[in-house]
């Protein structure tokens, strides 16, 4: 009897939000992904990437953290959960990789040597544990003070490469500057989350359906004050797992988030109402996006409101807004 091979196991991986306040509004920092990037080419992402072996070491870099184990798990892991240290030290190391912000600190001196620490990556960043050496040899602490949990999110079953996916947030540091590796990235910008997702509309700024939902929930937050303190009292999701739907005979497709209402009909069911997606507005609270096969993911709604049918309980199904 043939065995049925399922879908592949989603590997660990880490996000991190980098924020700033400008001009009185809050800003997310966006990077545009290499176009021969094997995962989303050419889309507009926050740092991030895999948890690395060398990131799953407690004993090296509990020795090289600002915060205690305690204190570790107590900000952004959860009770009787997870070991969340590895996704802490992935996010920031992924950070500095395509951004070129570190949020670390020198034991031995008043202000680090940022420019060094990224000549040593770009002459070194292509070598097995070249971070672990960086921060060894420099005496280099990283800030995980500095990060607070967000989200997580996890890869439709339908996609052949999946990740669970931790999301951090951490304001920009003073005096660093983000910029693209330009190798992993090619081009940064900052905007406010509305900002970002008109640009997505028109398709300046292609966005992911992860960064899509997660900047559509960071649009009422108007400070970086509000962000932080909604943040400190979040804890960390089941996981956020969208559904893929293809759509038969064409390189469209539809996602659907846990919370939309037709998220546990059949595929036929849900294919057959998509064919004319009613696209939203920059900013409108959506729970499906749609590909007509450019490769841009845009919010729709459906043509006329769906049959009555509950929520996913969630804090976006329940409309919460973190600010």
């Amino acid at each position: 009897m043939p065995v049925t091979k399922g879908p592949p196991v989603p590997v660990p991986a880490a996000t991190l939000i980098l924020l700033r306040e400008a001009a009185g509004c809050l800003q997310v920092h966006l990077l545009r992904r290499s176009r021969t990037s094997g995962f989303m080419p050419g889309s507009f992402v926050f740092p991030g990437g895999l948890v690395d072996a060398g990131d799953d070491d407690a004993g090296f870099w509990l020795k090289r953290v600002d915060l205690a184990a305690e204190a570790i798990d107590g900000r952004l892991g959860e009770p009787g959960g997870f070991d969340v240290l590895p996704y802490a030290v992935a996010a920031v190391r992924e950070a500095f990789e395509e951004s070129q912000v570190l949020l670390a600190q020198r034991r031995a001196a008043a202000g680090g040597d940022y420019a060094a620490a990224w000549a040593f990556r770009d002459a070194h960043g292509s070598e097995r544990g070249w971070f672990k050496r960086l921060v060894d040899s420099e005496g280099w602490v990283l800030n995980l003070s500095a990060l607070l949990r967000w989200e997580r999110w996890v890869t439709p079953l339908a996609m052949p490469r999946r990740f669970d996916t931790r999301f951090f947030i951490a304001v920009l540091p003073p005096g660093q500057h983000c910029r693209p590796d330009m190798h992993e990235t090619t081009e940064g910008v900052w905007l406010t989350p509305q900002e970002a997702l008109a640009a997505n509309l028109a398709g300046a700024v292609p966005l992911t359906p992860p960064g899509l939902a997660t900047l559509q929930e960071l649009v009422p937050c108007a400070t970086l004050a509000a962000l932080q303190a909604a943040a400190a009292a979040r804890a960390w999701s089941a996981g956020v797992m969208p559904r893929l739907i293809p759509i038969p005979g064409s390189p469209r497709a539809v996602i659907l988030m846990p919370w939309d209402p037709q998220y546990g009909l059949a595929e036929s069911e849900i294919v057959s109402g998509a064919a004319e997606p009613r696209v939203l507005e920059a900013g409108a609270p959506f729970s499906r996006v749609w590909n007509d096969g450019s490769g841009l993911w845009r919010p729709i709604g459906p043509r006329s409101k769906p049959a009555s049918s509950p929520m996913k309980q969630s804090r976006y199904a329940k409309g919460e807004k973190p600010c």
